[in-house]
Formats: structure tokens, sequence, C-alpha cells
């Protein structure tokens, strides 16, 4: 038998950490671990709100009180940092977005002998864990969840149907994959759910890619005062608060400059903020988003050059970022390893980082440092609220 040992810290899959190494699933800092490997709860073990945790896989760390969270979120980027040799001049708070702010998700849904299941899937596992509550999606996305079982479970085919859900500026949209609209009666039940529950578009993707069937006008999705026309599957910051604290760290960290690269610029997110007084030239390699962001910024005159170019294959060149005041990254989760190599190389002194993954982050935030950077600040950011999944932004400059 061994002694009773207290959990340190929460590790990166959420999994309680002894002091002796030793890994327990359901345990959170302070609890403590008895000699039969069962847990006493500590002081930040709260009791899950949701009736699905432990079961669903949307969410891993709803035992955990507001503080421990707060202090996973922030431990997952400082270590990260730390395990890179990178320096931090100072690390601002740390930010968690609240519960019900989640304005996008994919779920799933599977016909069944008595109807539909609905919902994310299990940790680990293929199957669907029926949504009877969620506590992450915003109430909108929420509300179509049992119209979204009806129509699955009168509609879907034998195999798994998945349905991406985003909050638009008129309303939600929705796009499934894996039920097949064969005949008018179908074709009209889909039609009559999209009217009857106010969608701003409704998708279908039998094979062939989505194809829009009901959006009386066109979707959009406001950025920085902006209306941008939302592409199928184009990527979203998950919360709006979550936004605005990424935008607010790049708008206060590149204020002087005159010229912006943003870099991995999806629909505009950034560059719009940015732009006025600054010119800003937003990169990207996804065609519809490059489009997106191009037309909105033509409509409106604002001083965003949109540049279609794929940054893994063929990134800026250390002469072309020389040209620019300051950089804005935020790429994928497999960070910018080609693209931080020219602008190490570049003359460029001032390089904003966002990021969805500490670990490439600080990958590519060591080879800045060795090209003479100084990582000034380091913000952690929650967006998926008790996920494992942990976002920051960054400042260097040199």
């Amino acid at each position: 038998m061994t002694a009773p040992e207290t959990i340190l810290r929460i590790a990166a899959k959420g999994d309680g950490v002894t002091p002796s190494g030793r890994h327990f699933a359901g345990a959170v800092t302070g609890d403590v671990i008895l000699p039969d490997g069962t847990i006493e709860a500590g002081p930040h073990h709260v009791a899950p709100p949701c009736r699905h945790f432990g079961t669903c896989g949307g969410c891993q760390l709803q035992h955990a009180d507001e503080e421990a969270l707060r202090r996973f979120v922030t431990e997952r980027v400082v270590n990260a940092a730390e395990g890179q040799e990178v320096a931090t001049a100072e690390v601002l708070p740390t930010h968690l977005s609240p519960p019900a702010t989640r304005r996008r998700a994919t779920l799933h849904a599977l016909r069944t002998a008595k109807g539909a299941a609905i919902g994310f899937r299990e940790g680990r596992s293929n199957r669907i864990v029926d949504m009877q509550e969620c506590l992450i999606l915003d109430p909108a996305l929420f509300a179509l969840v049992a119209p979204l079982r009806k129509l699955a479970a009168a509609h879907a085919g034998r195999g798994p149907v998945d349905i991406s859900l985003t909050l638009a500026d008129q309303g939600v949209d929705c796009a499934i994959s894996g039920i097949e609209t064969e005949g008018l009666a179908a074709t009209e039940a889909m039609l009559d759910f999209a009217r009857d529950h106010g969608l701003a578009r409704l998708s279908l993707d039998q094979g062939y890619g989505a194809e829009t069937v009901w959006e009386p006008e066109p979707a959009t999705v406001t950025l920085a005062g902006v209306a941008v026309p939302l592409p199928h599957g184009a990527f979203l910051q998950p919360t709006r608060d979550g936004e605005a604290v990424l935008l607010a760290d790049a708008k206060e960290w590149l204020a002087e400059s005159a010229t912006i690269a943003d870099l991995f610029a999806g629909l505009g997110t950034f560059a719009f903020a940015l732009a006025g007084p600054a010119k800003v030239l937003a990169v990207e390699a996804a065609r519809d988003a490059h489009l997106a962001c191009k037309t909105a910024a033509n409509a409106r005159g604002i001083p965003v050059h949109a540049m279609h170019r794929d940054l893994f294959r063929n990134p800026l060149q250390a002469a072309e970022i020389s040209r620019f005041s300051s950089i804005l990254l935020d790429p994928p989760r497999a960070g910018a390893r080609e693209q931080v190599a020219q602008i190490a190389a570049s003359e460029v002194s001032r390089v904003a980082y966002v990021s969805c993954n500490p670990s490439s982050w600080a990958r590519d935030a060591k080879a800045l440092v060795e090209a003479g950077f100084k990582l000034e600040k380091l913000r952690p950011v929650g967006q998926f609220r008790w996920s494992t999944h942990v976002e920051l932004t960054s400042l260097f400059t040199r």
C-alpha cells in the first residue's frame, strides 16, 4: 500500500497528477488519492452540473471548480512555454468563456428502433450520447436538438448523420450530411423544417459537398462591425466573448503599426479589427474564406487586401515580411513552422501570435526567441469551457 497523495495539477488530457507522477481520471487539484486508489474530494472538486458528464465526450472538467479550471488553462499555456525554455515577461489574466456561449458545434445523430439519438459522442467511442441538456451550447443551438432528433428519426438512413450548427447574423446555419432527400415529400419536409425553425440556412451534403436548400437571405457573420459572407464550414471563433478578448489583445499590441500582414486570416476576424488606420494584407489558403473576406472588404472600402495563398506550401518569404510593420499569426493546430522560419529570417520586429495549440505554439515560439525575439506578453484563453482544449494570445518583439 502507498501513502495518500494530494493531486498537484490537472494534466493535458484532464487527469489529476500526484507528486509521484501517477495519473488519476476524475481527480482535480487538491483531491487526495487514498491508498486503495479512491479519490477523496478536495476543496476544488465540485458536482458536475450536467447529467451527461462522464459519458459525453464534449466536456472533461465539469468536476473542477472555477479556480481549478482557470489554473488548468493557465498552466497548460505557461508550462508549454517553459517546456521549450521560452521566458515570458508578463502572463496576463486568463480568460474563461462562461457556460451557454458556444456558437458553433458539430453534433451526431443515428436513427434507432425508438426514434433517433443526437448529441456528442462518448469519449474514445463512436457511440452517441442522446443529448437531453447541454450547458455549453448557445441556447439558440440547443433549441434545435429536439427538432433535429425528430428529423433524423423520420429521414435518416441506417448510417450516422453529422449536423454542423453555427450561429450566423440571421439565425442558425445548419449543415447536415448523411440524410438523403429522395422525392418531393422528403425535400418539402426539409424546407418545412428550415422555415418552421427560422434557420438562416439549411444545407445538405448527400455525397457531393454541401448544397444549400434554404437561405432566405445570404448568411453572414459580423466581424468587427463588418458583415462577412459565411461560407459552408468556415472557421469561426467558438465564442463571441473569447473572440473579443483575442481581438482586444491584437488591437492593443499592434496599435502603432501602419502595415500588418494577417497570416492564416480566415474570414478576416483579425484583419477587419486591425484595419484603419493600418493597411492589412489578409492571407488565406481556403478559397471560400478568402473570397468572403475579399468581398466584404471591397464592399465597404476597408483597407484590407485579401490574398489567396497556402502558407504551408508557400509561406511569405523573409523579404516580403520585412515590408510590414508587424505580423499577426493565427494558424491551425499544426502551428506555422515554415512561416515562422521566414518571420525569424526577416527584419520585422513585432509579432502577435494567436494559437489554439500550446504545444505547436511553444515550438514556434522557441524559433522566434532563437532569432532574437522576446515573449513580451502571454494570455491563456479557455473558449472551450470544461474541455482540455486551450488557446492563447502572445506578443513577440525584438
